[in-house]
């Protein structure tokens, strides 16, 4: 193994410690399992259908999930969407989809349920560090929405297909004033979804309180700032008393946050 590689592997190391490959076959589990002992010494737990896979999701809180794409009785599509809307603390862990086929389709819907990579098979050593080092070291914004969690989908790049679906590599993190009208618009379609998913609403309105706040800070525009803490004081207390909530209300008391929406995005579709 190259130095350089033997340095990349150190410093990803710590974060590869509790690894969970969810794959009905065997030979492929073992495959991985044998290359991520070799690569970190990793602590490894093997689910071969979607129900154990969140089980142990939940128990042993990996640091890192793999997850064949499917179909049943795996099916990576649905748990990593089901992992992402869940209570645990690993819903954030990083999710390669692993796959023999990375057609466009597939790779579509594995971005669209929160994966962070695509490794497709047959794959080499090199193909598994580029991916470890794409979600370990070079991480992305994380969105939490209400038609969508997981990682900034606008950075994704499957690094296996190359039709229309292809993007560079970019690990920028977001500008303020992107960042910004991100979280207003999240926030106002978590507000009107509150009525028909009021758990994740009120999940997806407390994290774009914490991006606003941070925008406003950034920034340097107290208004915002204040705006963003005033909301959130109001989330928690209703938060305490649980669902149903009111939207018209929600949108009267986050006005001064709507009021950042960006103008073209009040036109009416």
């Amino acid at each position: 193994m190259f130095n350089t590689d033997a340095k990349i592997i150190q410093r990803m190391a710590p974060m590869l410690q509790r690894v969970l490959i969810v794959d009905p076959q065997p030979v492929g589990a073992r495959l991985l399992t044998e290359l991520m002992r070799d690569i970190a010494r990793s602590q490894i737990c093997l689910a071969d259908t979607r129900q154990k896979a969140m089980r142990l999701a939940d128990s042993f809180d990996p640091q890192i999930i793999f997850a064949d794409l499917g179909p049943a009785p795996v099916d990576g599509v649905a748990f990593t969407r089901e992992l992402r809307r869940s209570n645990f603390a690993c819903r954030y862990a990083p999710v390669i989809m692993v796959t023999g086929q990375a057609t466009a389709g597939g790779i579509l819907a594995a971005r669209d349920a929160g994966v962070h990579e695509f490794l497709r098979k047959p794959f080499t050593l090199k193909d598994l560090l580029r991916r470890l080092e794409a979600v370990t070291l070079r991480q992305r914004d994380w969105v939490e929405a209400v038609g969508y969690v997981g990682p900034d989908r606008r950075r994704f790049n499957s690094g296996d297909y190359s039709g229309a679906l292809k993007r560079r590599s970019d690990t920028r993190a977001t500008p303020d004033s992107e960042r910004l009208a991100q979280a207003v618009k999240i926030l106002r379609s978590a507000i009107n979804a509150v009525g028909s998913d009021p758990s994740q609403a009120m999940r997806s309105m407390q994290a774009q309180v914490t991006d606003l706040r941070k925008c406003g800070m950034s920034v340097a525009d107290l208004r915002l700032t204040t705006a963003a803490i005033d909301f959130g004081r109001y989330l928690d207390e209703i938060e305490r008393k649980g669902p149903p909530y009111d939207a018209e209300q929600l949108s009267q008391r986050a006005g001064a946050l709507l009021a950042y929406m960006p103008k073209e995005s009040l036109v009416p579709a």
